[in-house]
């Protein structure tokens, strides 16, 4: 993330915006993960509070950052709940969502929230930082279907046809080693990571409208 805040400094200095351009904008900051997937695989569990300490220091860093290079409005999106997604519910036997994973970004969202609320305390030039709340919006379309048509919350719809393989995947003749599913629209997730459009846009109709009113430019 820094070093794209470095390139839109950069086109800043060359004039490629102006202030009024930036007085006018909408910067979005979105972190979803990987960060933490990396490490789930190489850390401790020991290291995790200094860990996650140290990436919302840093996303605050950048923040301020992007607001003195002159956007007044930033939002911020919150994790999702990782413990969700197919990869990881998938080691759940029951098809429900890991909790035990969910910890982790609950503990950065409620970090960024609270450092988020400090800055908006302290900022006196105009600007604005919203935060996204995508924790809550996720957790709301799993919980409570009857607000959506999806029909399938814990298995992708495109999946390799092996361990081998992943969505999108050919092999050396080019066929492709994936299957998708017959309806797209009724699952939430389109591969193990992923939403698909459906899911994205019952979680879009889930956000807080207080949230979303803050967006207005």
């Amino acid at each position: 993330m820094t070093t794209q805040i470095d390139f839109f400094e950069q086109l800043i200095e060359e004039n490629v915006y102006n202030a009024s351009d930036l007085n006018n904008s909408l910067a979005l900051l979105s972190a979803l993960g990987n960060d933490y997937f990396d490490y789930l695989k190489h850390g401790s569990i020991w290291g995790f509070k200094s860990f996650v300490d140290s990436l919302v220091n840093q996303m605050t860093t950048n923040l301020i950052r992007i607001q003195k290079l002159g956007v007044k409005k930033i939002v911020v999106t919150s994790l999702p709940p990782f413990g969700c997604i197919p990869a990881i519910s998938g080691f759940n036997p029951l098809k429900r969502c890991l909790n035990i994973i969910n910890i982790i970004p609950i503990a950065h969202n409620k970090l960024l929230n609270q450092s988020i609320t400090k800055l908006n305390q302290e900022t006196i030039d105009g600007a604005t930082f919203v935060f996204l709340d995508l924790y809550d919006s996720f957790m709301s379309v799993i919980n409570d279907p009857s607000t959506n048509n999806i029909t399938e919350y814990y298995t992708a719809c495109c999946l390799g046809v092996s361990s081998k393989y992943v969505c999108g995947s050919v092999d050396e003749n080019n066929e492709k080693q994936y299957k998708v599913c017959e309806n797209p629209e009724s699952t939430m997730f389109w591969d193990p990571i992923h939403p698909t459009q459906a899911g994205w846009h019952a979680v879009y109709n889930n956000l807080q409208m207080d949230d979303l009113g803050q967006l207005q430019c």
